[in-house]
């Protein structure tokens, strides 16, 4: 739909049934936060707050709850730009479908965005402290913006298609922030704002940035969507909202005159406070680090301006409807963008970043015997393309093979690549090298390291659906659950330091190596809780990757270093346990928790929906 406001989108919603409306006084610390998850894991409604404690304006959360609600927002543009994208990857489309290709074009004229030099008197003035001060997690270090959409320019230049409107969170409150005078900005590795701000920091000028909250949905998917580095994601907003981006220029920053607020400030040189903890997708609190702050200039809003605002945490959650309208964008431009892959799959359930599945053409040696060769290629420019980049376990497997793997199936393709990779040679790690802000399996801060396992050709072995009736697992290693065919957890002793693990993983491996009936299971986690991890798929994933960094947690049977390669024999092991130096995993306030049950009573606003 085409909405010129968020309040336009959210009448839409309630007339489709889509909506809910919260009358109750509810809390911004930690109850709406609580709400909205309620609500989201029970695939329910939008929800529309109409009286937040010390706040002057209402809110809206879970908008992108469910992929249906999120195409009903955003279609008819959706499908163009979708179809667009098709034609530039593959052009005999268009003799195919010419006059739905040429109806898919008319999404480009509302792309270049619009200056408008009219006054900007419907922009009324308020303060931080008056918007939802928002705080989702019990050990947040404050209220947070959850849907920030952050607009920076680009230093040496004056366009306004320079500049980058990305999605960064915005520290409200707490830590050292002067109130209503400055708030925190935190952007992760490989973000175009970066760019900007070493620009400005060379320059020895102060970096002006605006944050936009609200207005047409598609500007919030805009700032999510990861486009081409000199290309802004301006155009893409008003290309997906059927209307162009219209802006106002107020002394060196840009005001959205469609956003229901608009924050305005600068960055000065150089200048640093604590920012966080905050309580982040991986599923974990990300901790307190220096981060640059905004002097805040201005806070502005439209006549009956809503706040939209998410909630972040293990997946699933709402990003992940996020992740899928990009994976759908995005994903037929891979081969153009990396030639010779085919296809990538970024895996919500492991924390995006921690996870990534590829596919690709394997043409160096035509004839079996079929081994990775081009995969390794291929492998190398995907972790050197934008924020693919930061991947930590990139498994890629050959196209050609047969039976081809479903690369959105996690289990299939994880069991495809065990079926078929060699352990003593098709293992390669990256040590020391920047992975993901938020990953702290490295005990370090956009530090740690990343492993390639890749497969092509025959089936090396049939992986076991149980486990061997006589595992009898050494001390200090006890219960073992199958997580998955040829995919074993153990339970292993309380981690200690990495010189004691080396130790126990050599028992373990040792036993591995000589256990009979061990040509079925591939892999072995060792977790602190496996029956856990093993009870659903979702858990395997999201510990076994989020808790290992592969150059410090990976072992295995008959490990060897010959000239520098590691390989082992097999069964690879990865050490999943919960190290001191982690981060803290995201655990609600229970009593919060049974606080919120209550607005699902019977004559309550929220009846019958969770």
């Amino acid at each position: 739909m085409k909405f010129k406001t968020l309040a336009d989108c959210i009448r839409f919603l309630e007339k489709e049934n889509e909506l809910v409306r919260v009358t109750e006084e509810v809390d911004p610390d930690l109850e709406m936060a609580e709400i909205t998850r309620r609500v989201f894991e029970n695939n329910g409604p939008a929800v529309f707050f109409e009286n937040i404690r010390q706040s002057g304006f209402p809110a809206v959360s879970n908008l992108f709850g469910t992929y249906e609600r999120a195409l009903k927002i955003l279609e008819p543009e959706f499908g163009k730009l979708k179809q667009l994208i098709r034609l530039k990857s593959d052009p005999a489309a268009f003799l195919k479908h010419p006059f739905s290709s040429i109806r898919s074009a008319s999404a480009l004229l509302h792309a270049y965005p619009l200056k408008k030099n009219k006054n900007n008197s419907h922009l009324y003035q308020t303060k931080i402290s008056r918007l939802p001060m928002v705080k989702c997690w019990p050990e947040d270090g404050g209220a947070f913006v959850l849907l920030p959409q952050v607009f920076s320019m680009d230093p040496e230049s004056d366009t306004v298609t320079s500049g980058n409107l990305g999605m960064y969170r915005i520290q409200m409150s707490g830590g050292d922030y002067i109130p209503d005078r400055e708030i925190g900005l935190h952007y992760q590795l490989h973000r175009d704002i970066g760019r900007h701000h070493q620009k400005a920091l060379e320059k020895g000028v102060q970096l002006n940035v605006s944050i936009f909250i609200g207005g047409p949905p598609a500007h919030t998917l805009a700032a999510v969507m990861p486009m081409p580095e000199h290309m802004s994601e301006l155009f893409f907003a008003g290309a997906l909202a059927g209307r162009n981006f219209r802006y106002a220029e107020k002394g060196r920053n840009v005001l959205s005159l469609d956003a229901d607020f608009c924050i305005t400030g600068r960055i000065m040189p150089k200048k640093t406070k604590k920012e966080g903890p905050f309580g982040d997708h991986l599923g974990y609190y990300s901790l307190e680090h220096e981060f640059p702050y905004l002097e805040v200039t201005s806070v502005t809003h439209r006549k009956g301006a809503v706040y939209p605002f998410t909630v972040v945490g293990r997946p699933p959650q709402e990003d992940t409807v996020f992740g899928r309208l990009i994976h759908e964008l995005a994903g037929p431009e891979i081969p153009n963008l990396i030639p010779g892959v085919t296809r990538v799959h970024a895996v919500d359930a492991a924390g995006v970043h921690p996870l990534l599945f590829a596919a690709a053409k394997e043409r160096y040696v035509p004839y079996e015997p079929r081994r990775p060769r081009e995969l390794l290629t291929h492998a190398n420019a995907i972790l050197g393309t934008g924020q693919l980049s930061l991947a930590k376990y990139l498994l890629i497997c050959a196209e050609q093979d047969r039976p081809a793997p479903d690369i959105y199936n996690e289990q299939e393709f994880i069991c495809h690549i065990l079926e078929r990779i060699d352990f003593s040679e098709d293992i390669h790690f990256q040590t020391r090298t920047t992975i993901d802000t938020l990953d702290y399996s490295s005990g370090k801060l956009n530090t740690g390291s990343k492993v390639i396992l890749a497969a092509a050709g025959k089936k090396k072995r049939t992986l076991a659906n149980r486990l061997p009736a006589d595992w009898n697992l050494p001390d200090p290693f006890s219960k073992a659950f199958l997580a998955a065919p040829g995919i074993a957890a153990v339970k292993g002793p309380k981690f200690e330091n990495y010189r004691r693990t080396e130790g126990e993983m050599e028992i373990l491996a040792g036993f591995l190596e000589r256990a009979e009936a061990m040509d079925g299971i591939a892999l072995v986690i060792v977790a602190d809780d496996p029956e856990w991890m093993s009870r659903d798929f979702s858990n395997f994933l999201w510990a076994a990757f989020t808790r290992s960094n592969p150059s410090h947690d990976i072992y295995g049977a008959g490990a060897f270093t010959r000239f520098k390669h590691w390989g082992c024999k097999g069964p690879l092991i990865i050490d999943a346990r919960i190290k001191p130096f982690h981060a803290s995993p995201l655990v609600p306030d229970q009593r919060v928790r049974k606080r919120v049950e209550s607005f699902a009573a019977k004559g309550r606003s929220l009846y019958g929906i969770f």
